[in-house]
């Protein structure tokens, strides 16, 4: 048989509980009229049998619609329509649903109808109400019925907000949970990434990285530090002893090692010993809240130191950038006295017929520097095909003049032709023809440079240092713009840096193509980097009308000038120009760069990349491909391969063409890694 379908009050659910299905249709069809007498019918029923009111004839007339209603219901069920119209209005499905969703279940059954069923505490209300006694009085029961119902509901309620609320939480330590996760997974891939896979308080042997045994000593060493401050502070002096003792025995054998091969055979000891008292003192000491916060503490320290190390090394490698080494000057001085105590006769280069001859392969090079120079001379004529043909003109200043002469008097460049001069022997070369020395005669220039108080002063940042270099001071780095002045027999010349070597026969660059173009560079823009928005002021109105900031710049370093075209265009005269407009540096810092890009705008030719390769004296990551097969490697930038600073994997290139086994060398000093 199919089992009976019905209400179901609570766990009462059974033969004596269920009513017909005819009753739960009436019900349903007959609520709207309990409801139709409001709340009086229940007081009404609970005087039944009593004096009846007779102040009202409606009430008469309610009180005998409620004795039909009653012939057909049970007391129970009676009840339920009363109590249920009391609370919550018109008795119907679509009601009990909306107001009491969580009081209702569905109960399976073996037929596809669903039995629905109130729970417990509403099953507890419909008891109470049928508890009570008939004898009462109606405004008393009425008033006890509405008491416990309303509890119910309360009651209810609470649960319901209970529930809600553990369900939030709920809700919410999942959420936690899962970010914890996260970001334990996130630590997790950066540890093997970056930190290698390795404990502070084990090594794990497998996918072991190289040198963890260095970073694995270096960790132990940081949370000594931080046991050490809790021992400090919680009086455990002698686990703080015991830890003192063992970090200064690890720090004595890290010391400056970064490699493994580099640790001494005892070193795994002290890992295991410190290893083990880092245990004892986790045992005793370990608090996360304390351990994180020391932690930050150190960390925080450590970025402070981090960051002002970098300004300092920032102001040191520019210092060190305009420094002479001791070896160089030492050999600058010998080779000067040694000049001096030369005959006039035997001071002179032989080959000064040369020196105007437009056929032959012209260079300039303007230097203060005897090593430098020599290399940039000596790779020269390595590399050429036909030495004879190439003629050297180099421009010192009047203190390493003498040690030039004696320099290429004692190593003369083979066949090549070499001739060197004074820049203070040309008298035209003064401050009432060249503004650029009209200005640092100045004092507002003087005081730019030398005056401690001056907001622009070396103390005021490092990045302002680099403007302050002293060959800015000296006409050298300026005579680049007057070359047909000092040769004016010349129709073209290859312009050399003496910060540059060459590797390749350079003859090739006098039979470039300029299409009327006075200069031959290599441009060195890439995207946005190296531009002129990068060298010049655009704010100003001048730079902006008349230049692109997006406009290629080019490399000074190695140039080939078509001097006849520099001469026709007046090159100089432009020059001139744009520096005077520039004697408050409000158009561009100090430097020939910016003013070179604004005097030849429009007038350079882009050479072919591999003729000049730049960065060696700044970047590490330039191509060794490039560098093989470039013609010129220009160490531009304050890493010159004559200083301590210059980069180790860059300076054999330099390094091959110094006659370390010369003399002079030997007695200064100057080896391959001094």
């Amino acid at each position: 048989m199919a089992p009976k379908r019905g209400l179901s009050f609570g766990k009462n659910r059974g033969k004596g509980s269920c009513f017909p299905v005819l009753g739960f249709v009436l019900l349903c069809v007959l609520a709207p009229v309990v409801f139709f007498f409001g709340r009086g019918l229940y007081a009404a029923d609970q005087d039944y049998g009593s004096a009846f009111p007779s102040r009202q004839v409606s009430k008469q007339r309610e009180w005998r619609a409620l004795q039909d209603l009653k012939s057909h219901f049970s007391k129970e069920v009676f009840d339920v329509i009363v109590s249920s119209t009391n609370d919550l209005g018109p008795l119907s499905l679509d009601n009990i649903r909306k107001n009491l969703s969580a009081s209702w279940r569905v109960v399976g059954s073996q037929t596809s109808s669903p039995r629905y069923e109130l729970n417990q505490p509403t099953m507890h209300v419909i008891q109470e109400k049928t508890k009570v006694k008939e004898g009462r009085t109606s405004v008393g029961l009425a008033k006890r019925t509405d008491n416990a119902a309303q509890q119910s509901r309360r009651q209810l309620i609470e649960k319901r907000r209970e529930k809600r609320a553990a369900d939030l939480v709920k809700l919410d330590n999942e959420a936690i949970a899962k970010l914890e996760n996260t970001a334990i997974e996130r630590s997790k891939s950066v540890e093997s990434a970056v930190l290698g896979k390795y404990s502070i308080w084990r090594k794990e042997i497998e996918n072991e990285n190289a040198d963890s045994t260095v970073r694995l000593m270096r960790d132990q060493n940081i949370m000594a530090r931080v046991y050490l401050s809790i021992a400090k502070m919680k009086n455990k002096l002698e686990l703080y002893q015991e830890l003192q003792s063992w970090l200064k025995e690890s720090q004595r054998a890290l010391g400056d090692t970064i490699s493994d091969a580099d640790l001494q055979h005892s070193s795994h000891e002290k890992i295991k010993a410190l290893g083990q008292v880092l245990s004892k003192a986790r045992e005793q000491l370990y608090d996360c809240k304390l351990v994180t916060g020391k932690l930050r503490a150190m960390l925080q320290t450590a970025d402070e130191q981090v960051r002002s190390l970098k300004k300092q090394s920032t102001f040191l490698s520019q210092l060190a950038a305009k420094t002479i080494p001791n070896g160089i000057h030492c050999l600058s001085m010998r080779l000067t006295i040694d000049y001096y105590l030369l005959p006039p006769e035997k001071r002179k280069f032989p080959g000064s017929e040369n020196l105007g001859n437009p056929s032959l392969y012209h260079y300039a090079l303007f230097s203060d520097n005897v090593l430098a120079a020599s290399v940039v001379v000596n790779s020269t004529i390595t590399n050429a095909k036909d030495p004879s043909k190439h003629v050297f003109h180099l421009v010192t200043d009047k203190l390493n003049f003498g040690a030039m002469n004696m320099w290429f008097l004692l190593n003369p460049p083979g066949q090549a032709t070499i001739h060197v001069e004074n820049v203070d022997d040309f008298k035209w070369l003064n401050s009432s023809y060249c503004p650029v020395l009209r200005q640092l005669e100045s004092s507002t220039m003087k005081e730019y440079y030398f005056k401690a108080g001056h907001p622009t002063t070396l103390s005021s940042s490092a990045s302002n240092l680099k403007y302050r270099n002293p060959k800015y001071l000296s006409m050298l780095n300026h005579l680049r713009f007057y070359l047909p002045q000092v040769y004016p027999k010349l129709d073209k010349i290859l312009f050399l840096d003496d910060d540059i070597v060459v590797q390749k026969d350079l003859t090739g660059l006098w039979d470039v193509d300029l299409n009327g173009k006075v200069n031959g560079a290599v441009e060195t823009c890439g995207e946005s980097f190296h531009r002129f928005d990068k060298y010049l002021n655009f704010s100003n109105p001048h730079i902006a009308r008349n230049f692109d900031p997006n406009a290629c710049g080019w490399a000074y370093g190695m140039n080939i000038f078509d001097l006849k075209e520099w001469k026709k265009k007046d090159i100089t005269g432009i020059y001139h120009k744009w520096q005077n407009m520039n004697e408050d540096r409000v158009l561009w810092k100090l430097g020939t760069l910016p003013p070179g890009l604004i005097t030849f705008y429009g007038l350079t030719h882009p050479l072919n990349k591999a003729w000049h390769v730049l960065g060696l004296g700044y970047n590490p990551s330039v191509d060794r491909s490039e560098i093989e097969n470039a013609a010129v490697v220009h160490f531009n930038g304050n890493m010159k391969p004559w200083l301590e600073i210059a980069m180790t994997k860059y300076r054999s290139y330099w390094t091959k063409y110094v006659k370390y086994n010369h003399p002079y060398l030997r007695n200064c000093k100057l080896n391959e890694h001094s």
